[in-house]
């Protein structure tokens, strides 16, 4: 029998905008984190393993707060996203302090993840749907191993406190990504309109209906060699810039690109909600509390 999938969660960021450790935040009516109706919707879709990517200052906090919640229904790692886990021959700058970006938390995932593993942020809701339809992905045989990403409606996605940083998609007719583009500094305008600053002078504009990735991806253990390759040529030109990343997205784009993997477009029909300001707070609660309330989840989860 083939190993059930992983999900790997990305819970190492430090929540600069927040103003705290969101990861662990307080949402549901008896204490629950996002992270934990994402692990409960994992658990009820058949993945067989949760490995979390966290940074090690605050990893007794991490593992105190989720230590025991999931015992005998699934396996639990814990890896560190630390700035010098680099590949071998690379040293990172003194001056450093922003981690290297998604795609290389996922990477020091490896050494917890050797079956297909999906990807999903700490702090984002992404439907009890999604995580059957990644499932399905990832144990479904195919001639030729293929990744995967869930696409969302970017007016879904926006935040009304700020700007948002989001995964432009564009997919062929047949159903595959073509290519997609981190952009920075989304935001809705008081008119309505969606727009982001471009490269050369003034905003460009995005429709309400745009496809974009929240960062929930299906991969294979391949993408750790792939990553590697890649993640060299990034750090050969930008290792002195304090602020470079390298993101899911880039390294997707240069895989499609080079013709190395297609990564088909999954579609969800659930909601996508998340927090990236304080002030989106109360509503997430609210709409936890209504999915609870039409009964897609136990009042306590554990």
């Amino acid at each position: 029998m083939e190993k059930k999938p992983a999900l790997v969660i990305l819970a190492a960021g430090m929540g600069s905008r927040y103003g705290g450790l969101k990861q662990m935040d307080h949402f549901g009516p008896n204490g629950e984190a996002i992270i934990d109706y994402s692990i409960y919707d994992a658990i009820r879709a058949g993945f067989g393993k949760i490995v979390f990517v966290i940074r090690e200052r605050f990893r007794d906090d991490f593992v105190r707060f989720f230590s025991g919640k999931f015992d005998g229904q699934v396996e639990v790692a814990y890896v560190m996203q630390e700035l010098d886990r680099l590949p071998e021959g690379y040293a990172c700058p003194p001056e450093r302090e922003k981690p290297w970006g998604t795609a290389h938390a996922v990477w020091v995932a490896r050494e917890a993840v050797d079956e297909p593993f999906a990807v999903i942020n700490a702090d984002d809701y992404y439907g009890i749907d999604a995580y059957a339809t990644l499932y399905n992905f990832l144990t479904t045989p195919t001639p030729v191993e293929e990744y995967g990403v869930v696409g969302y409606y970017l007016d879904n996605t926006l935040s009304d406190h700020g700007t948002v940083n989001r995964g432009i998609c564009e997919a062929s007719p047949d159903g595959y990504l073509q290519n997609v583009e981190e952009v920075v500094k989304i935001e809705r305008k008081a008119d309505g309109t969606i727009t982001y600053p471009g490269q050369t002078p003034g905003s460009r504009q995005l429709t309400p209906e745009t496809i974009v990735s929240m960062n929930m991806w299906a991969f294979h253990p391949s993408y750790f060699d792939y990553f590697e390759t890649h993640f060299r040529h990034f750090l050969n030109e930008r290792i002195d810039e304090p602020k470079s990343e390298y993101f899911i997205p880039t390294i997707v784009d240069e895989l499609i690109t080079s013709g190395e993997r297609k990564v088909k477009v999954l579609t969800s029909e659930d909601e996508w909600f998340g927090v990236t300001y304080q002030e989106d707070k109360p509503i997430v609660m609210e709409k936890l509390n209504k999915l609870i309330a039409a009964g897609k989840y136990p009042d306590r989860l554990w």
